[in-house]
């Protein structure tokens, strides 16, 4: 019997301070000051949670993330009350990462004490960038200074691993700009750094009225210059935009996602993904709830509970979900995780990656993974598969 994959669990607090021009998550700015439905939020998490529970019979979590939006703005208070009623319902396995997404602009040093006493062990900094100018064309509510405060408030509660996260790419961002955003995060001693480019998503202020990006050849420089620094100080690069200090300090939830994990999503608009075997055959189903705040808070009371949609995949688009998560990997992963994850065969893995493997972008021996230069171009390789996968 195929033995199912780690389950993990994100829960998504819609609300942030003020929506930033380039975000295309699903997040609502309600200014600093307002106030938030905390109580009303955390009972929906808790029935949310309740009713996926039926899915997952007794499966232990692996992992938590709680993401955004802006998570730091709900008290301390509210995520007690949420972990404990969430141990009361499922397994958690020892030694669980969970992290919170943290804005600098909205937390202080007993913020950060009340989180760590709530159970959460590992924090994710949406710092983007160290440049004041740049983080007032990004529409960030914190300025350098205070992203040195956050992360020294947040060491002194106890958060000895964490993430920051860095933007490149920025408009009339140069190459000594961008390396030095990484000098100042480096200089604060995380464990794991998320850095990646700007992109212009649809249905964002930045896709509406395009800033001016860097020329290609800057941004090749500012990527080239950027891995070789970070590789110089220690930190290894594990996936397209993530590098940490140690394998042990990758962060497991993401790992989750990129090795074709489940998870369950729980707030408005979370995604969540399930394997089903039924009959012997193996497919996912991704689900998504209510998008909007006021629009998930009423589904309390509906019938119909929190699910607004659902999809499943199946044979036709499991290898290619499968390999649009696991390519991202600098290593890959063990090839006998894809029929373990998608129930195809090997074989036809193999013909739909022939002509990726004579071109030396991608191997199947020992591990599933691309070389340097298909990781490089990573889109041309899903690509090329995407067809021969969909007639397998």
């Amino acid at each position: 019997m195929t033995a199912l994959p780690p389950l993990s669990l994100y829960i998504h607090v819609p609300w942030c301070v003020r929506k930033c021009p380039y975000c295309d998550f699903n997040s609502h700015g309600v200014g600093k000051h307002a106030e938030l439905p905390e109580r009303d939020y955390i009972d929906a998490l808790i029935d949310d949670l309740t009713q996926d529970l039926a899915m997952v019979e007794r499966r232990p979590l692996h992992s938590i993330f709680i993401g955004g939006g802006t998570p730091s703005l709900l008290s301390p208070a509210a995520y007690q009350r949420l972990f404990r009623e969430i141990r009361a319902r499922i397994l958690f396995a020892p030694e669980m990462e969970i992290t919170l997404e943290a804005n600098p602009g909205t937390v202080e040093r007993s913020r950060f004490d009340g989180f760590r006493e709530a159970g959460i062990n590992r924090l994710s900094l949406g710092i983007q960038s160290f440049n004041d100018d740049h983080l007032t064309t990004l529409g960030r509510i914190h300025n350098g200074d205070d992203a040195e405060r956050a992360v020294r408030a947040a060491r002194s509660a106890g958060f000895d691993n964490f993430n920051i996260d860095i933007m490149h790419g920025l408009p009339g961002q140069r190459v000594s700009d961008a390396m030095d955003d990484i000098e100042r995060a480096l200089s604060l001693a995380p464990t794991h750094l998320s850095w990646y480019q700007l992109t212009l998503e649809p249905n964002t202020e930045f896709y509406s009225h395009p800033p001016q990006l860097p020329e290609e050849d800057t941004l090749f420089d500012i990527q080239d210059e950027g891995h070789q620094r970070l590789k110089k100080a220690g930190f290894e690069r594990y996936e397209v935009s993530a590098y940490a200090r140690s394998p042990e300090q990758r962060s497991q939830h993401n790992l989750n996602y990129w090795q074709f994990g489940d998870y369950l999503g729980i707030g408005a608009g979370a995604h969540g993904k399930l394997t089903r075997i039924e009959n012997g055959r193996l497919s996912a189903l991704r689900r998504w709830k209510s998008r909007q705040p006021d629009a998930y808070l009423r589904r309390r009371s509906d019938p119909r509970g929190f699910v607004a949609g659902q999809q499943v995949i199946g044979d036709d688009e499991i290898g290619l979900e499968f390999l649009l998560n696991a390519l991202r990997l600098v290593e890959g992963v063990e090839t006998e995780l894809w029929p373990a994850r998608t129930g195809l065969s090997l074989a036809t893995l193999e013909r739909a990656t022939a002509k990726v493997r004579q071109r030396g972008l991608l191997t199947l021996n020992p591990r599933l993974s691309t070389s340097e230069k298909g990781l490089a171009f990573l889109n041309d390789v899903l690509a090329d598969v995407e067809q021969p996968l969909s007639l397998a």
